[in-house]
């Protein structure tokens, strides 16, 4: 099937191939024709898959740049994942020649300068909940022509702490608005509160795998104390030219960033806790290659596409198996190869046993040795 075939317009299909994307993914050729209808829909489909572009693809071809007006709102949950859709609906417009303007909305932002832009009227807003919320309270935000509204990483924002943002975008809106929920995972909770929401979302979910098959997934078997030098061996004997590495809690990744650089490793810190200059500093210098290691925490990871992302590092690994699937999607994406390497005590070496049965893949097992990786005998 070719975007053609999907009946997308010409000039979306000609802005396409100047990112030198050609053909659908499994998800777009799936969603467009559902979303071009008007329909509710929820996308379910692994992270690396083109979920964004399955939705604003159909959206651009319904939405009507005569009109100025807000027609589209999208919500993310990080304010870097919602950077990066605006961002690819920006490129997207200017790529197709058409006058489609999309403002950006998020917390740590002077309020009153995003007021400023609402005034030229937009016809796509992208944002954190939160912000979205404050502003369409205050009337800011007009709502009456919205015609869709996107809740991007939908497992993160149907949970109980975002809910209630979510409910209140979606009440602002005229009764026939068209909700389209995308996530790489949906849980019976999820699915309930979708349910709720719309009753009629079409569930889009390709014929996939959970993880990409292009992913190598390893671990390795220390003691906690001893995971960050274990950690800065790795990253030698790989000579890893981009990568992520995973820790739960912000003053982690700052000691461990740390450590790194004292090593004369170039890495960055993206942790919650600090300001969006330094974080948008952290992504350009990864973007880059200025920087090869970005140190994260899953809340400000999220969702996020780095071109490149060559190795995904667990130094704390997830409890869940979702947790482990977000995490080594920033890797394998686009039908590129990746690696995940996971660092386990051997109490939590138990964990692998229930990625491998929760998402069908296999974990082997590595020792590092005089700058060498090798496999070694199973501890899971």
């Amino acid at each position: 099937m070719t975007f053609s075939d999907l009946q997308l317009p010409t000039d979306l299909i000609a802005a396409l191939a100047k990112q030198q994307i050609i053909d659908p993914t499994p998800v777009q050729s799936a969603a467009i024709p559902v979303l071009m209808a008007g329909k509710d829909a929820c996308l379910n489909a692994e992270t690396g898959t083109g979920k964004t572009l399955a939705y604003l693809l159909p959206l651009f071809t319904r939405l009507d740049p005569a009109q100025p007006v807000t027609q589209i709102v999208i919500v993310a949950p990080t304010h870097e994942l919602a950077i990066q859709i605006h961002r690819q609906s920006c490129d997207l417009a200017q790529n197709a020649g058409r006058s489609i303007r999309s403002v950006l909305l998020i917390g740590g932002t002077p309020t009153d300068r995003q007021i400023e832009k609402l005034k030229a009227k937009p016809h796509v807003v992208v944002g954190s909940p939160g912000r979205i919320v404050e502003l369409i309270e205050r009337g800011k935000l007009k709502t009456a022509h919205l015609r869709s509204i996107v809740v991007d990483e939908a497992d993160r924002l149907l949970d109980d702490e975002s809910l209630n943002w979510i409910q209140k975008i979606v009440g602002a809106a005229p009764p026939a608005r068209q909700l389209i929920f995308a996530s790489a995972t949906i849980g019976p909770q999820t699915r309930q509160v979708i349910a709720t929401l719309s009753p009629d979302a079409e569930r889009v979910r390709p014929g996939a795998v959970a993880v990409s098959d292009n992913i190598e997934h390893l671990y390795l078997v220390c003691e906690e104390r001893d995971k960050p030098d274990v950690l800065r061996k790795l990253l030698n004997a790989f000579d890893v030219p981009r990568s992520i590495v995973f820790v739960h809690r912000n003053e982690v990744a700052e000691r461990v960033a740390a450590r790194l650089a004292h090593h004369k490793l170039a890495v960055a810190d993206l942790s919650a806790e600090l300001d969006k200059m330094t974080r948008k500093q952290a992504m350009d210098g990864i973007r880059s290659g200025a920087i090869r290691i970005m140190i994260a925490t899953d809340l400000v990871a999220r969702g996020l596409d780095i071109p490149g992302i060559t190795h995904v590092f667990n130094l704390d690994v997830p409890t869940l198996s979702k947790g482990y699937l977000h995490r080594v999607g920033r890797t394998g994406r686009a039908g590129a190869r990746g690696m995940a390497l996971s660092l386990v005590t051997e109490i939590e070496a138990r964990l692998v046993r229930r990625y491998e049965r929760e998402l069908g893949i296999v974990m082997q097992c590595v020792r590092v040795r005089d700058g060498v990786i090798s496999p070694t005998r199973d501890f899971a």
